[in-house]
């Protein structure tokens, strides 16, 4: 695996590789492509390094033997950012660490299927960075965002789409989806738009009025 290519605009999204499942090399390669910035987290730095990536920032509790100097001298030049938080997982550290480097977006991989209770942390926490971080999750299998207010996107027929509340979404309306959603409530645990599709080839509109509603394509 290539090192990264150093983007030069600011409104490409930074890269985050959490400790999860890997994701296939053809997905890994695409986003290096066009990530300005990648982040590892500490669990998962001996992974990454086996792919041959450059890694530009180190970040974590470091609480199993860390050696600063032996990934200095691996990774150089290389930024390692100390999180000893136990309040916030680590990849609540990584986005905290690009908002305050003011980074507008993310992509995060290997965030999802090694272990149920951090791939559900990791899916739900994104919604807290609403207004600070534009975050996109992603494995082979599923593109995982938080939807604006309004959304529009433009999807061939039979896509799968599932909508998913955190907590309750009130006031949902949808236009081109299979199962319309006409002023609709969601509540996690009762009731969710899972494996919604697309009726037609254009525009899905999807619009809500309160709370926090996460929308996953799947691709498979």
């Amino acid at each position: 695996m290539s090192s990264h290519h150093i983007v030069r605009d600011d409104q490409e999204p930074a890269l985050i590789i959490a400790n999860g499942a890997e994701c296939s090399k053809e997905l890994l390669g695409q986003l290096l492509e066009w990530s300005p910035l990648v982040i590892v987290l500490d669990s998962a730095i001996e992974r990454v390094l086996e792919l041959g990536i450059k890694v530009d920032v180190l970040l974590g509790d470091f609480d199993r033997g860390f050696d600063a100097e032996y990934y200095r001298e691996k990774q150089y030049p290389i930024e390692i950012v100390h999180t000893p938080d136990q309040e916030k997982t680590d990849l609540e550290k990584a986005f905290d660490y690009l908002v305050t480097k003011g980074h507008k977006a993310a992509n995060v991989l290997w965030a999802t299927g090694k272990r149920a209770d951090h791939t559900i942390t990791n899916i739900t926490n994104i919604v807290r960075f609403r207004d600070q971080l534009k975050i996109v999750i992603l494995d082979d299998h599923s593109k995982i965002f938080l939807l604006p207010k309004h959304f529009q996107k433009w999807y061939p027929k039979d896509s799968i789409i599932s909508l998913i509340p955190i907590g309750k979404v009130s006031g949902i309306h949808s236009e081109n989806l299979f199962y319309p959603l006409k002023d609709d409530i969601l509540t996690i645990g009762y009731r969710t738009g899972s494996s919604n599709h697309v009726a037609e080839d254009g525009i899905v509109s999807i619009t809500h009025e309160e709370g926090d509603l996460i929308l996953i394509e799947s691709l498979d």
